[in-house]
């Protein structure tokens, strides 16, 4: 069993940054991938940046150059460094740990869920 707390959302204006973490009950060394989806209302979940346990790092084409994906194993924890935040990028963001297979930025494959941080970026 792993549980997963986010925290670090907020409100921030366009161009903005906000940085996240996903606290893990434990070693982020016991799961494959991790990483961050996002919602925004009235739209599907989707994938933000997923790592994986030996450092790769992939970023759906949104977000890419804007946010950063890392992982701390000392902690415990995983990190969403996000900067020059756009309105859209306003959502509810969630990290999920264990990849089943698939896709990985796809909601789906996961098998371990945050509640949630609720981001809002204002023009």
């Amino acid at each position: 069993q792993v549980q997963l707390v986010e925290s670090g959302g907020g409100s921030v204006q366009a161009g903005g940054s906000l940085r996240l973490s996903c606290a893990v009950s434990r070693s982020t060394y016991s799961t494959n991938y991790i990483g961050w989806f996002r919602q925004a209302s009235g739209k599907e979940r989707e994938g933000v940046a997923i790592i994986y346990v030996y450092g790769k790092t992939i970023y759906v084409d949104p977000v890419k150059g804007r946010f950063t994906i890392s992982r701390d194993y000392a902690k415990n924890a995983l990190y969403l460094q996000m900067s020059s935040l756009k309105p859209e990028d306003t959502a509810m963001y969630s990290c999920a740990a264990q990849w089943l297979g698939g896709s990985r930025l796809d909601h789906r494959q996961y098998y371990y869920w945050g509640q949630g941080t609720q981001v809002t970026v204002s023009s």
